[in-house]
């Protein structure tokens, strides 16, 4: 049995464990704050914080489940745990800024002064903190749906503060406090737009659709052009994780020797793995002499069987 997760190493876990700590560290410090300075900007920062805390927190969880090898009963391993925990993440982002537009609406009808001062300071250490868990997880979020999710939080907190402080300054010089809930508005609906994409992806995968960047045409296609094969149909793509995709087929071929079968098996799985990435096939050939008869042969005739390749 063969495992197919994708581990990042025990860097990219201790990169989460250090950044949840200061996260939770920062969010006690600008709740706080935001109480101190009657900012409604900050303490929605500060919610939206505690949410990056969660998302990094599930991204570790899910990191450490999906590099879990497969077993007797989980057959394909954990790799979906990644997967459900950022749309989780995602889920709870959408419920945050719900409360968050609410209270906005309330304090844009009754506007309190705020401390300009303390929400320019905490939101500029915001900005630094979220910047460099931001920098530390860029390269692992390129191909890992989970640790996009929490980098997706850190980027949306981050244009978030950078807002707060052009916020503090807009009011130290104009004195118009209705810009600190019109902020909170701007990271309500930030919030929305940075979990969109994730909560789409995430029920892409759960539901087993056809992988984002992949195209059935092309892959179809490029099979069909592999020397040897006549036709291919019953054609599924599907992910096993954000990073490990799976295919299944019936192909079409000559009636030839199982030497030639396996030939054209090996160029097939080089072509998927060289121009797709999918790492995962399953292909059951069908003789062109059993495809054309009456009865079909019932099942194929001298099929190969179930060929699996699979990369660790």
């Amino acid at each position: 049995m063969h495992s197919h997760a994708h581990q990042h190493g025990p860097a990219t876990g201790t990169v989460l464990r250090w950044s949840l700590a200061a996260t939770l560290a920062f969010v006690a410090v600008e709740a706080f704050a935001g109480i101190e300075a009657h900012s409604l900007a900050l303490l929605s920062d500060a919610g939206h914080n505690f949410t990056d805390g969660l998302a990094l927190l599930l991204a570790w969880i899910g990191s450490y489940l999906q590099a879990r090898p497969a077993d007797e009963t989980k057959t394909y391993g954990y790799q979906r745990a990644g997967v459900l925990t950022a749309f989780v993440n995602a889920l709870t982002l959408v419920i945050l800024s719900a409360w968050i537009l609410y209270e906005s609406v309330a304090r844009l009808r009754s506007p309190r002064p705020v401390r300009e001062d303390i929400m320019m300071g905490i939101a500029a250490l915001g900005l630094v903190l979220n910047g460099g868990i931001m920098w530390l997880l860029r390269r692992a979020s390129r191909d890992d749906i989970n640790i996009r999710g929490a980098f997706v939080h850190m980027l949306g907190d981050a244009l978030g503060s950078l807002a707060i402080v052009a916020g503090a300054i807009a009011i130290r010089y104009t004195g118009w406090v209705q810009v600190d809930p019109l902020l909170s508005i701007l990271i309500g609906l930030l919030i929305v737009w940075t979990a969109w994409d994730i909560i789409r992806e995430a029920l892409n995968i759960l539901l087993e659709g056809l992988p984002r960047g992949l195209h059935l045409r092309d892959v179809t296609s490029s099979i069909q052009g592999i020397e040897g094969v006549l036709g291919v149909h019953d054609l599924h793509i599907w992910s096993l994780g954000s990073n490990s995709h799976a295919l299944s087929c019936h192909v079409l071929i000559a009636d030839v020797p199982p030497s030639a079968s396996d030939a054209i098996l090996r160029q097939l799985n080089i072509m998927l793995e060289g121009r797709f990435q999918i790492g995962h096939t399953t292909v059951q050939f069908e003789h062109v002499g059993c495809a054309i008869s009456e009865n079909g042969c019932g099942v194929p005739a001298r099929a190969e069987g179930h060929e699996e390749h699979r990369h660790s």
